[in-house]
């Protein structure tokens, strides 16, 4: 735990301070994966609590439910009388190839078109499977790929050593924090209660690294706004991710939108985005621009493979990543299975998402200092590598969730009534609190 935590503070420039983490148990895992959660929220409060000292005198404690930290991870959201859509599509998954295994992650529907124009039209997993089987791994992921779609061959750790995107990602650091020279001076209009109030977070982030991290923000008081493509949806995670967020879409290729989207950003404090590396420039919106529009901007940046070498404008996602680095492989070996083995929870992205959140407290901290902006970059290649080097899981159970660990607020979503599990850390007079409950994409009008 203690390498996980100092990594993590040493990435963000925290202070090497100890945290207490309650309760005990991990989940089961090839991998430390509890002591992850708990050191990845733990540097999301503590950089908090640095604001907070910063701006009041006062460090307030922090602690870390190691239960807690280990459920949030999973899901947070216990419905009532209702339940959230699969996570998966019926043909995302782990196959065997000729000559090992492959992930097909096609949960959005022009990922499940990409693979299926690969590998023909599959109605369910017997038929792909047959289809699969033909191929070797590495044939089949370039082919994958190439047609823009998601695919992962699976790799050891040590094959990923010798991988150029490995060799590359391996060599950057955990967080690449980027000095920016425009300035924005805002005074603090938060409190020790609700520390980020009045700050404009623009959240263009998907599925679960991003959203967690905007989360998160959300729950210290700031104002945020997700926006999505006229078309996206991920039915599986919304009623989990957008607690405490206003959601709305814009066509970034369509002129009125766009700059519906360019006011925005000028008004923004904090921007988070998971695009593929590339995919903003492509838009009309790289750094120079977002940095011309809102001077002072903190922008807080995530991809799956890193930001260089042969694969940082790859798609993917953390399932892939944890094919592709040797996390899957070595849980098999761990359990003695005879099929690809991840961790228990999609870990990258809960830590990734985290540790973003921490990265954007850290440069608002350094903004409300010395005025000036600053960006952030992240990739859950590098999480994967410092969770594997941080070495085994210790083979400990957690006890079993029950309704005390539910907060007793009844939180009225679209699709239903449904509790949250309590936050797993506590801040001293600052509670994690959400004013709005979560809600469907596109339901909010794009406007602060």
């Amino acid at each position: 735990m203690t390498d996980l935590l100092t990594s993590i503070q040493a990435a963000l420039g925290l202070p090497h301070t100890p945290i207490p983490f309650t309760d005990h148990g991990a989940l089961p895992s090839a991998f430390a994966v509890t002591d992850l959660a708990c050191a990845s929220i733990a540097a999301a409060a503590q950089a908090v609590s640095e604001l907070i000292q910063q701006q009041t005198g006062h460090l307030p404690a922090i602690a870390v439910d190691r239960r807690l930290a280990s459920f949030w991870f999973s899901s947070s959201l216990r419905p009532s009388g209702w339940q959230v859509p699969p996570l998966w599509d019926p043909i995302a998954g782990d196959y065997a190839t000729k000559d090992g295994w492959i992930r097909l992650h096609t949960n959005a529907p022009h990922h499940r078109a990409a693979a299926e124009s690969v590998l023909g039209a599959c109605a369910d997993r017997t038929v792909m499977a047959a289809k699969v089987a033909q191929w070797a791994s590495t044939d089949l992921e370039q082919a994958v790929v190439e047609a823009k779609g998601c695919a992962a061959e699976m790799r050891s750790w040590a094959q990923w050593q010798h991988h150029p995107q490995g060799l590359a990602v391996n060599a950057e650091p955990l967080v690449h924090f980027l000095d920016s020279p425009d300035e924005n001076a805002q005074p603090w209009q938060g409190s020790v209660e609700r520390p980020l109030a009045g700050i404009k977070v623009l959240d263009l982030t998907r599925v679960l690294a991003g959203p967690t991290a905007s989360r998160f923000l959300a729950g210290l008081g700031a104002d945020v706004l997700r926006i999505d493509p006229p078309t996206w949806n991920e039915p599986g995670v919304v009623p989990e991710m957008t607690l405490g967020k206003r959601c709305a879409r814009l066509d970034l290729q369509d002129p009125e939108d766009r700059a519906v989207f360019e006011n925005l950003l000028k008004q923004a404090d904090i921007l988070l985005h998971g695009y593929r590396a590339d995919a903003l420039e492509h838009l009309g919106f790289g750094a120079e621009r977002r940095r011309q529009l809102a001077p002072g901007l903190i922008d807080v940046s995530l991809n799956a493979y890193g930001w260089s070498g042969p694969w940082q404008n790859r798609r993917g996602f953390d399932s892939l990543v944890q094919m592709s680095s040797g996390i899957a492989e070595a849980g098999q070996r761990w359990q003695q299975a005879d099929k690809p083995t991840p961790l228990p929870v999609q870990g990258l992205d809960h830590a990734t998402g985290y540790v973003m959140a921490a990265s954007a407290i850290r440069l608002l901290t350094e903004r409300l200092e010395t005025g000036r902006g600053g960006a952030a970059r992240l990739s859950l290649a590098r999480t994967a590598k410092l969770l594997i080097e941080c070495g085994p899981g210790t083979g400990e159970v957690l006890r079993d969730e029950d309704e005390q660990d539910q907060d007793s607020f009844l939180e009225q979503t679209p699709w239903g009534s449904a509790h949250r599990l309590l936050a797993p850390i506590k801040i001293r007079g600052t509670p994690l609190e959400w004013a709005l409950p979560a809600t469907d994409l596109g339901s909010h009008r794009p406007q602060w």
